[in-house]
């Protein structure tokens, strides 16, 4: 395949993610919060707090989703392998590992105000999990990524 049929793909599922993000964030978790505090009104006082506190969550991943579109241009424009790209990756490890710490802190503080249940908090270890999951992986292919630049970079330089 092309770089540049590769770079379309990857921006392609890039829109996708962002879009299936929109709809959880503004959709989905509203209209559940609304449900589990109509069916459980001791709770109801919950609700907005944990509302804005998962929209905070999101911050980082919408960053993260803006630095994957740049990493995908650079792959149309035959920059796979460049220390921008391996900056991108680093930012996105940091962002992904930033926002797992920053979901489980959350989740303890909601506990300790007695907005939060423990099996809630044992299940988010899924969400946060998956954030060092992503956070491992990124950090991996930014070192990958600066070690091909170098080999390419010298192999540029070779006749």
């Amino acid at each position: 395949m092309k770089q540049t049929i590769l770079s379309k793909w990857m921006k392609f599922i890039i829109w996708g993610v962002g879009i299936c993000g929109l709809v959880v964030y503004t959709l989905i978790i509203p209209m559940m919060g609304q449900t589990i505090a109509a069916q459980n009104i001791e709770f109801d006082y919950c609700y907005w707090p944990w509302l804005i506190f998962i929209w905070a969550t999101g911050i980082p991943c919408y960053i993260a989703i803006a630095l994957a579109w740049k990493i995908a241009e650079n792959i149309g424009t035959d920059k796979s392998f460049s220390l921008s790209n391996a900056k991108l990756l680093r930012w996105i490890s940091v962002l992904a590992a930033g926002d797992g710490i920053f979901f489980f802190a959350g989740n303890i503080v909601f506990l300790f105000l007695n907005m939060n249940h423990p099996g809630i908090v044992l299940f988010s270890l899924i969400a946060v999990f998956a954030g060092f999951a992503v956070a491992v992986v990124s950090a991996i292919l930014s070192h990958l990524v600066t070690k091909a630049s170098a080999l390419q970079e010298q192999s540029d330089w070779t006749i």
